[in-house]
């Protein structure tokens, strides 16, 4: 999902898109139950769990918590280099959003170097979202009801149904926890591929989990990237390995409200740690 110098060219986006991301993601989950949901429909969910993410963007936005990130380059069981940074989601004294920096040695990564699209998409993609305001621009298909943990989900893939230049994507699947209509997995890559004459900008498959906090919302709270990265100059195959953590929940006091399907959550509910 993000490093300078990878990328191979995105192929036309239709349903063949998923069959590219997909291979081995069976063996990783129990069977996968492709029979139509009970009592409602593939696009009544859609607008259900698309409401909800609009609804967790908004209230995550009023929460600090800490953020680890790790990107290693791999060769066999050997790390070959590394980059990590730690910082912490703040707010200053008149509630404005910050980035805390606590720890960022000098990257050894071998062969890659991050980019800014890799910085982004740890910030904005990984912890993916889709808002009632983004589905129309993803092409969105029903595939199943699955066991994800205690949870019984229903099983989407997505891909956007056409890239605009400048703008990013998530291609992939997603889960539906099927009680509270919130993503509680996701597993794909953030697309477009980048190639330009002297840079090549390749970006890993990667998995995010979420956890409920403050019993209502889902946030994220692991992501994990273990992908071979191809490229077609010199640096040949690379190994990387990437882990995010997302730590230490905590809602802001500020004034601003937070609801949950059109209530507002009291201040006084306490976060989970």
């Amino acid at each position: 999902m993000n490093f300078i110098n990878r990328s191979l060219l995105l192929p036309a986006l239709t349903v063949c898109l998923f069959a590219s991301i997909l291979p081995g993601l069976a063996a990783q989950e129990g069977p996968l139950d492709p029979s139509q949901p009970k009592g409602t429909t593939p696009e009544e969910i859609i607008q259900r769990f698309a409401a909800k993410e609009t609804e967790f963007k908004e209230a995550r936005d009023q929460y600090t918590y800490k953020q680890t990130v790790k990107v290693q380059t791999v060769d066999g069981d050997t790390v070959t280099g590394e980059y990590l940074e730690v910082f912490n989601v703040v707010f200053d004294d008149k509630g404005r959003r910050l980035e805390n920096v606590t720890f960022a040695p000098q990257s050894t990564l071998e062969k890659i170097s991050m980019s800014p699209e890799d910085v982004s998409d740890i910030r904005h993609r990984l912890p993916f979202v889709l808002t009632s305001e983004e589905v129309p621009e993803y092409q969105i298909l029903y595939v199943g009801q699955q066991k994800e943990d205690e949870l019984h989900t229903y099983v989407f893939d997505i891909a956007p149904k056409q890239i605009e230049k400048g703008k990013r994507y998530f291609q992939g699947r997603i889960w539906v926890d099927d009680r509270d209509f919130q993503i509680v997995k996701t597993f794909g890559k953030t697309v477009p591929d980048i190639r330009t004459k002297n840079n090549e900008n390749l970006f890993p498959k990667f998995t995010t989990w979420r956890e409920q906090i403050d019993g209502k919302y889902w946030f994220p709270t692991y992501t994990k990237a273990d992908d071979v990265l191809h490229f077609s100059g010199m640096a040949g195959d690379v190994h990387i390995r990437e882990v995010v953590k997302y730590e230490n929940y905590q809602r802001f006091g500020s004034k601003s409200k937070i609801t949950y399907e059109g209530k507002e959550i009291p201040k006084e509910t306490k976060p989970q740690k």
